[in-house]
């Protein structure tokens, strides 16, 4: 397999300053829209990336759950490996891969948990098994085999089988609150669109063209 030659153009579009919203959030969320009417699968994907207490960068794959304008929420085990990154060095990093409309945003900002009471009012909305499974999970750590999950599962089933499933005291939210949005578009050529927004000390955006 020759991966120089895999390549194309991207002729979907451009983007200029006029087409963009002063406010990131509302731009953000125009995007999203779009992305989620396109079809495109799993627009709320989102790489989540940390850098743990030696400085190791890390990424995964995890959904955007709510957005509004203090920022991301996304929800993971409190023991995972992400959230102890996250207790050594809050700063965080986003990324939307949203290949197939030829687009990306990239978001720089810091990660703080939600209280308890935002966490149980997402909790409860989802799925039970899904409510069973964080119960049963000790994400990030090692186990002996899916069996042995399958085995934890089905203890909580049983255990949680008479009533509703509490929240975890190990699981819940984080938001992300941004000082920087990029938002890329694919040019031909190569010759890409990028702009990103910067917060100022006055509260407003900064708002620039980058090179491709």
């Amino acid at each position: 397999m020759d991966l120089e030659q895999i390549r194309r153009e991207y002729l979907l579009g451009g983007l200029r300053r006029d087409h963009l919203n002063d406010n990131p959030f509302i731009q953000f969320k125009s995007w999203l829209e779009q992305a989620v009417a396109s079809g495109i699968p799993d627009p709320t994907a989102l790489v989540l990336a940390t850098v743990d207490a030696d400085g190791q960068p890390d990424q995964r794959i995890v959904l955007l759950k709510h957005l509004d304008d203090q920022g991301f929420v996304f929800y993971t085990n409190y023991n995972s490996k992400k959230a102890r990154d996250i207790i050594s060095n809050p700063k965080v990093s986003l990324h939307f891969p949203w290949h197939m409309m030829e687009r990306q945003v990239r978001v720089n900002g810091t990660a703080s948990r939600l209280s308890a009471a935002e966490s149980l009012k997402y909790f409860v909305s989802r799925p039970r098994d899904s409510q069973i499974a964080a119960w049963a999970s000790q994400q990030s750590q090692r186990i002996s085999s899916r069996q042995f999950l399958l085995e934890q599962f089905q203890r909580m089933k049983e255990k949680f089988a008479d009533g509703k499933v509490p929240l975890p005291d190990f699981w819940g939210g984080y938001r992300v609150v941004p000082h920087r949005f990029e938002f890329w578009q694919g040019g031909g050529s190569r010759l890409h669109d990028r702009f990103e927004y910067v917060s100022t000390s006055t509260g407003d955006w900064d708002i620039g063209r980058l090179a491709p």
